[in-house]
């Protein structure tokens, strides 16, 4: 038997169901969704529905989009032949804000995880493939986590791009800005080193 109502109870429950939600915050989220006037209820309500109802993924990169083909890859002042490769959509979002990458993207919507039964052709990979075999396609930027699935990821689609003769390349990983010596693990270290340049 619960302690509220079984309707607070079931929006509880819905709240705990997204990622990074325990049960204390759901309770909160729940609470204040309550507290909320109709009219705002109603706008978050109307929010969900049009995102569910209007989101899907571009046909050239399989970002999230309104439109498709999206505004990136509809774009004339993007540079067309460099492609970088990201997990999900949110990465998509990471790199734009750095106003520095002027190419087109294409989102995986996953990595490689043999543990969780993911492999090749469970995510995007095939599709990058394709649009590197049209020819147009001079770089390919590999963007993904600096972690085991990421770099799996990462080998096996500068594996398969070998044969095409693009210019394959990582982005560089290391200490972060703020970041302090000797916190850091050697891999990141070593890493930091690799990707150093001259200044």
């Amino acid at each position: 038997m619960g302690f509220y109502a079984a309707p607070v109870e079931r929006l509880i429950e819905e709240f705990e169901k997204l990622p990074g939600i325990g049960h204390k915050t759901a309770q909160r989220l729940a609470f204040h969704v309550l507290n909320l006037p109709d009219e705002k209820v109603s706008k978050l309500v109307s929010a969900i529905k049009e995102a569910k109802e209007k989101i899907t993924y571009c046909s050239v990169c399989n970002n999230l989009t309104d439109v498709d083909p999206c505004s990136i890859c509809s774009s004339a002042t993007r540079q067309r032949s460099v492609i970088c490769v990201v997990q999900n959509p949110r990465d998509v979002a990471a790199m734009e804000r750095t106003r520095e990458f002027k190419g087109l993207y294409h989102v995986l919507n996953g990595v490689i995880s043999p543990m969780e039964g993911i492999g090749p052709d469970d995510i995007k990979i095939n599709e990058l493939i394709a649009r590197v075999e049209k020819g147009d396609i001079s770089e390919v930027v590999l963007a993904t986590n600096p972690n085991t699935e990421g770099e799996a990821t990462a080998m096996y689609i500068a594996k398969k791009l070998k044969k095409y003769g693009v210019k394959t390349t990582r982005i560089a990983h290391g200490i972060p800005v703020g970041g302090d010596l000797e916190y850091a693990d050697e891999v990141t270290l070593a890493r930091a080193l690799e990707g150093r340049r001259e200044i």
